[in-house]
């Protein structure tokens, strides 16, 4: 009896392993699972998403940094057909401020095709005459701006800036009444090391330059080089000897007294000097924020 028993639990048990693992059983419960996996899965996988945010960030990116570079191409071709037609020549041999200006370009990686183009431009009957100038602006929160103009139509310019600063809560200051604040200076950027100042002093002795000033740049990992505007040449010709093949070199005005301005007004100011920095006759924008 016992055996029978035994013979009968195996069979049935045998008979229920069969049908559990059966082709068709599997089929079945493998579509049960996929459904149920997938109602709980999300549509859009999260790394997706992440994906994509940071493919948007680094195209905006590239974005910003294109339009910068194609900013500092146009503003030096201005500044060539200036120094060419003030000037008289359009050989950087007998035109000084020529010369110092195509350096310049050359510092800041402005191609040499771009450079020899200006230069060939300047000689046509049709191109304008280039002047600098100068506005000065309120921003919020104890802001100050100077803003840097170089313009082939005075008239224009001037519309443009001013209804860009008004717009957007700022207000043109009197001439004089902002750039009393700053200094003008040599500005020597290396953006790609943080300068050891013993080093840079036997540089600068060496180049006969009295006085400097260091800083950290605006980018981690990145430095800044003050001096007088009569000494920026040298001290970047200095600084490159140092192996800082990627330095570039302007004139700034540098602030005497920096203000911290809440967050707030800090990002309403930024709005400003980007906007400003659109404009086509726009050179460049300084301002007193520290942070």
């Amino acid at each position: 009896m016992k055996t029978i028993l035994f013979l009968i639990s195996a069979v049935v048990f045998l008979a229920q392993y069969s049908l559990a693992f059966s082709p068709f059983v599997r089929r079945s419960l493998s579509r049960s699972n996929h459904a149920t996996s997938d109602a709980s899965r999300p549509s859009t996988p999260p790394f997706a998403l992440f994906m994509g945010r940071a493919a948007a960030v680094r195209a905006a990116t590239k974005a910003k940094t294109d339009m910068k570079k194609a900013k500092t191409n146009a503003v030096y071709g201005k500044k060539i057909i200036m120094a060419i037609k003030q000037g008289g020549s359009a050989d950087p041999n007998a035109n000084r401020a020529l010369a110092e200006v195509i350096k310049q370009a050359k510092a800041n990686s402005v191609p040499v095709d771009n450079i020899n183009r200006a230069i060939k431009r300047a000689t046509e009957s049709n191109v304008g005459d280039f002047s600098e100038s100068t506005f000065e602006a309120y921003g919020l929160g104890g802001a100050s701006f100077v803003i840097n103009v170089l313009s082939d139509n005075a008239n224009r310019a001037t519309a443009d800036v001013k209804s860009t600063v008004n717009k957007r809560s700022g207000k043109i200051a009197e001439q004089g009444s902002v750039l009393f604040m700053y200094d003008r200076k040599g500005k020597i950027v290396v953006p790609d090391a943080v300068l050891d100042e013993e080093v840079l002093l036997d540089a600068a002795i060496e180049a006969g330059v009295d006085d400097f000033l260091l800083e950290e740049g605006d980018e981690e990992g990145s430095s800044v080089v003050l001096v007088e505007p009569s000494d920026c040449a040298v001290m970047f010709d200095a600084i490159k000897g140092m192996g800082h093949e990627q330095a570039k070199m302007s004139l700034a005005w540098i602030s005497k007294a920096p203000v911290e301005c809440s967050e707030e007004d800090f990002e309403k100011n930024m709005e400003i000097i980007e906007a400003l920095e659109e404009l086509d006759d726009v050179d460049s924008v300084e301002h007193n924020m520290s942070n």
